[in-house]
């Protein structure tokens, strides 16, 4: 098959690589439907992950059709649509009974694409899988469901839970990208008084505003200051860090009230200085985190009830062979516009996935 192989800081191929199959009785093989790229991959090809070894083929990420499970996986079974989750669960060892997939310590947490090939190929071994795809209604596209995968999750759970949104907030988003612009759209659901979305990018901060932002500001123009003349001088309730850089870090410091959330969202590959002399004071929480996952039932039943705007953030579509021309259009977002980009692989007329030893696989 093909996939997306990571060979070093800025250097990646779509290339034949072996095609994956079940090596535990937990596996499922997925025949990959609908594909994206997270920032989190640019950060890998910077370099900043430096636990991605090379030859890994990248992507966390997807949407497709179960073509062979193990014996033991009991919930899905050869033929179904499912998601992939960014984060794959044991379901067994302490921090999955606690609900933080992300810290799994059974084979499980951020591993596809990260520690295992990941989901950017035309098929993919998803471990642990009763608990690691999730089944998905008619109702929901696959373009729509692949977003459902990592940045609904991540803006949600990391951003708007830690962050502890509520009614009648001033929240403030410091990036406008994908993790940004989807926690513009679910900080929404928490009724804030208002949301405020900050960036570089023009045409990101016009997005910001389609999907509900209240105010928009130029991380240039001083956002500080609009932040403190909406709010009489306190500084915003809750603010959400969404690019993953020392100067937005700080300046998510600088715009939070006393008594108020500081949710880092971004994948920081440089050390950030914490100004504890000007904090220790202000009572602030700052929360980090990996996503778990734990929300992505009900937000899929979010998205088949029309609730969630997943379509609004994809901007570019390419056929799945087309990988790297959809990452120089994603990575150069400044200048083409690209918000999300969604891949959609070609659907094969044979299956060829290595046997196991053992007579088929999934529910009789």
């Amino acid at each position: 098959m093909k996939g997306f192989v990571f060979h070093g800081p800025g250097q990646a191929s779509w290339q034949d690589v072996p095609d994956p199959a079940v090596k535990d009785p937990t596996d499922a093989v997925v025949r990959v439907g609908a594909v994206t790229i997270c920032g989190t991959d640019l950060h890998i090809l910077r370099g900043d992950v430096p636990e991605v070894p090379p030859g890994t083929v990248l992507g966390h990420e997807a949407v497709g059709e179960i073509v062979e499970v193990g014996s033991d996986v009991l919930t899905v079974r050869p033929g179904d649509r499912v998601l992939i989750s960014c984060i794959t669960s044991c379901g067994r060892c302490r921090f999955c009974r606690g609900g933080s997939y992300g810290q799994c310590r059974g084979g499980g947490g951020w591993i596809l694409g990260h520690l295992i090939d990941g989901t950017q190929a035309e098929y993919v071994r998803v471990p642990h899988a009763d608990l690691s795809v999730h089944p998905l209604p008619a109702a929901v596209r696959s373009e729509d469901a692949v977003l459902l995968a990592d940045i609904f999750p991540t803006a949600y759970e990391v951003g708007v839970l830690n962050g502890h949104v509520r009614p009648g907030d001033t929240v403030a988003i410091v990036g406008a990208g994908p993790i940004g612009l989807a926690a513009v759209a679910t900080a929404r659901l928490f009724s804030p008084e208002r949301i405020i979305s900050i960036d570089l990018v023009a045409a990101r901060l016009e997005a910001a505003r389609r999907l509900g932002a209240d105010a928009v500001a130029d991380v240039r123009e001083a956002p500080g200051h609009l932040v403190a003349d909406l709010t009489d001088g306190l500084g915003a309730d809750v603010v959400m860090e969404a690019v993953g850089v020392p100067d937005s870090f700080e300046l998510c410091t600088r715009m939070v009230r006393p008594g108020g959330h500081v949710a880092n969202i971004g994948v920081h590959g440089k050390p950030v200085t914490l100004h504890l002399e000007d904090l220790w004071i202000r009572n602030v929480t700052i929360t980090t985190g990996l996503v778990d996952t734990r929300s992505t039932p009900t937000l899929l039943r979010m998205a088949a009830a029309g609730r969630l705007p997943t379509g609004q953030l994809v901007t570019h579509t390419f056929p799945l062979k087309q990988m790297e021309e959809a990452y120089d259009v994603f990575s150069q977002a400044a200048e083409t516009g690209a918000l999300k980009v969604v891949l959609g692989g070609e659907r094969h007329a044979e299956v060829a996935v290595p046997r196991t030893d053992r007579e088929g696989g999934g529910r009789p």
